[in-house]
């Protein structure tokens, strides 16, 4: 029997890290006859209209008894003027989605990012603290951390006082149905990270070290998640998600071949440790 050397990557989704390939990684590549035909876009601001290049009126908006009846006659903007409107009220937006807790800010601050950082990846310490809170407080028995606690109770050679290399599949398995940390709870629909992370792309889980000794363990875990702040084709034919000005603005200032504002690579990690004893297994 041979231990188990660490650091060992447990667990690795079938989606890749760094995935700029993904669809909702795409921008730039619509034209404004398939914004409005393909995905009924013709209407996305009330603010500015894109296609025209013209600031609205009030009686140029649905609720007016005058929409739709005469012709815009806003004045005209540039395309940086307009892309700047379209910013700021996507930010406007995003505020019915963050409404309470410590990271209402990240949406606002990550559309900026989308704005300004020309498709760089995100970091933001905010973002790892959320995950970690995500991870230890999920105690369920879908729990990834939960699953790997039990599985290094049960298959430690404890006389031994290592985890034998021919169990390591053993703690794979036990993860590939579990519940990966994400935040799609009801809370996450107005705190603001339902909005800015939601599902997640890829997720890595690492156990760095395991210590055995009388009959106990500690171990200390990580895990890196990434997601993708972009919309594909799928996300904005959807009704949930094409109903909201905010996803409209969105997609057109990353789709549309005259805006072309990148999606980005939101990067988190978090550390967390474990123990447990050998009456666990």
């Amino acid at each position: 029997m041979v231990a188990l050397q660490f650091p060992w990557t447990i667990f690795k989704t079938k989606n890749r890290m760094d995935d700029y390939g993904a669809k909702d990684m795409r921008c730039g590549d619509l034209t404004e006859a398939q914004l409005k035909s393909r995905y009924r876009l013709d209407y996305i601001s009330d603010r500015v209209d894109p296609w025209t290049l013209t600031r609205r009126s009030s009686m140029d908006r649905p609720q007016s008894m005058f929409c739709c009846n005469l012709r815009s006659r806003g004045e005209k903007i540039t395309r940086q003027q307009c892309a700047a409107m379209l910013f700021d009220e996507f930010r406007s937006l995003s505020r019915k989605f963050s409404l309470y807790g410590p990271y209402r800010h990240l949406t606002e601050k990550m559309i900026t990012h989308m704005q300004n950082g020309n498709g760089t990846p995100f970091r933001d310490i905010s973002l790892d603290r959320a995950l970690k809170e995500q991870i230890l407080n999920d105690r369920t028995d879908n729990s990834t951390l939960v699953r790997i606690k039990r599985i290094i109770s049960k298959n430690t050679s404890w006389d031994n006082e290592f985890y034998p290399y021919e169990m390591k599949d053993e703690i794979t398995k036990i993860i590939l149905d579990s519940k990966l940390p994400k935040f799609d709870r009801l809370q996450d629909n107005y705190n603001g990270l339902g909005i800015t992370v939601h599902d997640t792309w890829a997720t890595n889980i690492i156990i760095k070290s395991l210590h055995i000794d009388n009959n106990r363990y500690r171990a200390v875990v990580r895990y890196k998640v990434q997601d993708h702040f972009g919309l594909d084709s799928d996300d904005i034919l959807k009704t949930k998600f094409s109903q909201f000005h905010f996803f409209r603005i969105w997609f057109v200032l990353q789709r549309y071949n005259q805006f072309g504002f990148k999606p980005f690579l939101t990067n988190m990690e978090a550390t967390v440790e474990i123990s447990g004893s050998r009456d666990e297994s």
